[in-house]
Protein backbone atom coordinates (compact mmCIF):
# COMPACT_ATOMS: atom_id res chain seq x y z
CA UNK A 1 0.00 0.00 0.00
CA UNK A 2 1.43 3.23 -1.08
CA UNK A 3 1.30 6.13 1.81
CA UNK A 4 2.61 9.34 0.84
CA UNK A 5 2.47 12.04 4.38
CA UNK A 6 3.33 15.77 4.19
CA UNK A 7 3.97 17.85 6.49
CA UNK A 8 5.36 21.51 7.43
CA UNK A 9 2.78 23.58 6.35
CA UNK A 10 1.56 26.27 8.53
CA UNK A 11 0.64 29.87 8.48
CA UNK A 12 3.77 32.28 7.67
CA UNK A 13 3.56 35.85 6.82
CA UNK A 14 4.55 37.37 3.54
CA UNK A 15 8.48 37.20 2.72
CA UNK A 16 8.45 34.51 4.87
CA UNK A 17 9.76 30.75 4.27
CA UNK A 18 8.05 27.14 4.60
CA UNK A 19 9.47 23.52 3.95
CA UNK A 20 7.44 20.92 3.18
CA UNK A 21 8.32 17.23 3.56
CA UNK A 22 6.69 14.33 2.24
CA UNK A 23 7.85 10.70 3.09
CA UNK A 24 6.79 7.86 0.81
CA UNK A 25 6.30 4.00 1.84
CA UNK A 26 5.03 1.24 -0.29
CA UNK A 27 6.87 1.82 -3.54
CA UNK A 28 9.91 1.76 -5.51
CA UNK A 29 10.44 5.57 -4.29
CA UNK A 30 13.97 6.21 -6.67
CA UNK A 31 12.18 5.16 -9.86
CA UNK A 32 8.91 8.04 -9.45
CA UNK A 33 9.21 11.07 -10.40
CA UNK A 34 7.98 13.03 -7.11
CA UNK A 35 6.47 16.03 -7.30
CA UNK A 36 4.68 19.17 -5.29
CA UNK A 37 1.16 20.05 -6.57
CA UNK A 38 -1.09 22.90 -5.19
CA UNK A 39 -5.02 23.78 -5.29
CA UNK A 40 -6.45 26.86 -4.24
CA UNK A 41 -10.27 27.72 -3.45
CA UNK A 42 -11.45 27.98 -6.85
CA UNK A 43 -8.60 27.11 -9.09
CA UNK A 44 -7.57 23.68 -10.65
CA UNK A 45 -4.50 22.02 -9.19
CA UNK A 46 -1.36 22.71 -10.12
CA UNK A 47 2.10 21.84 -11.02
CA UNK A 48 4.46 23.67 -8.23
CA UNK A 49 7.80 21.30 -8.81
CA UNK A 50 9.23 18.17 -9.53
CA UNK A 51 12.23 16.12 -9.36
CA UNK A 52 12.94 13.24 -12.27
CA UNK A 53 14.67 9.97 -10.37
CA UNK A 54 18.17 11.33 -12.12
CA UNK A 55 17.31 14.81 -9.94
CA UNK A 56 16.60 17.03 -12.77
CA UNK A 57 13.87 19.97 -11.56
CA UNK A 58 11.02 21.75 -13.36
CA UNK A 59 9.48 24.39 -11.61
CA UNK A 60 6.28 26.18 -12.33
CA UNK A 61 6.37 29.70 -13.49
CA UNK A 62 4.99 31.18 -10.47
CA UNK A 63 7.65 30.00 -8.28
CA UNK A 64 10.83 29.80 -10.21
CA UNK A 65 13.61 31.07 -8.25
CA UNK A 66 11.86 31.40 -4.93
CA UNK A 67 11.20 27.59 -4.43
CA UNK A 68 13.45 24.17 -4.48
CA UNK A 69 12.78 20.72 -4.69
CA UNK A 70 15.09 17.96 -3.40
CA UNK A 71 14.93 14.09 -2.60
CA UNK A 72 16.78 11.86 -0.78
CA UNK A 73 16.30 8.23 -2.24
CA UNK A 74 17.82 6.87 0.92
CA UNK A 75 15.34 8.24 3.18
CA UNK A 76 12.12 7.34 0.94
CA UNK A 77 11.17 11.77 0.95
CA UNK A 78 10.74 15.06 -1.29
CA UNK A 79 10.72 18.38 -0.07
CA UNK A 80 9.73 21.27 -0.92
CA UNK A 81 11.74 24.77 0.17
CA UNK A 82 9.73 27.69 -0.20
CA UNK A 83 11.29 31.29 -0.03
CA UNK A 84 9.92 34.50 -0.34
CA UNK A 85 6.44 33.75 -0.05
CA UNK A 86 3.41 35.57 -1.29
CA UNK A 87 -0.44 35.77 -0.19
CA UNK A 88 -1.05 33.93 -3.73
CA UNK A 89 0.92 31.10 -2.67
CA UNK A 90 -1.80 29.99 0.07
CA UNK A 91 -3.04 26.82 -0.84
CA UNK A 92 -3.34 23.28 0.05
CA UNK A 93 0.25 21.49 -0.84
CA UNK A 94 0.00 17.87 -2.38
CA UNK A 95 2.78 15.42 -2.53
CA UNK A 96 2.56 13.42 -5.65
CA UNK A 97 4.76 10.36 -7.16
CA UNK A 98 4.71 9.18 -11.05
CA UNK A 99 6.01 6.33 -12.91
CA UNK A 100 4.96 5.02 -16.21
CA UNK A 101 6.47 1.30 -16.43
CA UNK A 102 6.38 -1.31 -19.47
CA UNK A 103 5.53 -4.81 -18.10
CA UNK A 104 6.94 -7.60 -19.29
CA UNK A 105 3.99 -8.19 -21.12
CA UNK A 106 5.09 -4.79 -23.29
CA UNK A 107 1.82 -2.88 -21.74
CA UNK A 108 2.37 0.63 -20.51
CA UNK A 109 1.02 1.61 -17.68
CA UNK A 110 1.15 4.84 -15.07
CA UNK A 111 1.22 4.93 -11.78
CA UNK A 112 -0.08 8.15 -9.92
CA UNK A 113 -0.15 8.55 -6.22
CA UNK A 114 -1.54 11.40 -3.60
CA UNK A 115 -0.77 12.57 -0.60
CA UNK A 116 -3.57 14.16 2.00
CA UNK A 117 -2.29 17.67 1.31
CA UNK A 118 -0.81 20.28 3.40
CA UNK A 119 -2.51 23.40 4.09
CA UNK A 120 0.09 26.84 3.41
CA UNK A 121 -1.68 29.96 4.33
CA UNK A 122 0.43 33.36 3.71
CA UNK A 123 -0.53 36.42 5.39
CA UNK A 124 -0.36 39.82 3.92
Amino acid sequence: QVQLTESGGGLVQAGGSLRLSCAASGLTFSTYRMGWFRQAPGNERELVAAITRSGNTHFGDDVKGRFTISRDNAKNTVALQMNSLKPEDTAVYYCNAYVVVVTSADEVKDFDYWGQGTQVTVSS
